[in-house]
């Protein structure tokens, strides 16, 4: 499958923004899917995961309920709706597809393909 991140950009704190992931090439409800970060001079971090179904998802604890994901398998589509923006969300946002597991992991050696990545820049 090939994934393509999109909706990245500069926004002040406390602003919003929605960043899409279009898939394409293979069956996208079969995957589980997941959004990374990283933020410059750190490790590329997890940020949530969302089952094929779209019905449960899983964060990463730290961001406090500001962030949304949801999938249209119909469009082939996951998106990440985030709210509140801070300073230190700024990272490039990467998309990504777990073909294999039955569960939702926040581990990204678990994740089978990868987007190339979309900058959100978030600053006064």
């Amino acid at each position: 499958v090939q994934l393509q991140a999109s909706g990245g950009g500069s926004v002040q704190p406390g602003g919003s923004l929605t960043l899409s992931c279009r898939a394409s090439g293979r069956t996208f409800s079969n995957y589980i899917m997941g959004w990374f970060r990283q933020a410059p001079g750190k490790v590329r971090e997890f940020v949530v995961a969302i089952s094929r179904n779209g019905n449960s998802a899983v964060y990463a604890d730290t961001l406090q309920g500001r962030f949304t994901i949801s999938r249209d398998n119909d469009k082939n589509t996951m998106y990440l709706q985030m709210n509140s923006l801070k300073p230190e969300d700024t990272a490039v946002y990467y998309c990504a597809a777990d073909d294999y597991s039955d569960f939702l992991s926040r581990a990204e050696g678990r994740y089978d393909y990868w987007g190339q990545g979309t900058l959100v820049t978030v600053s006064s």
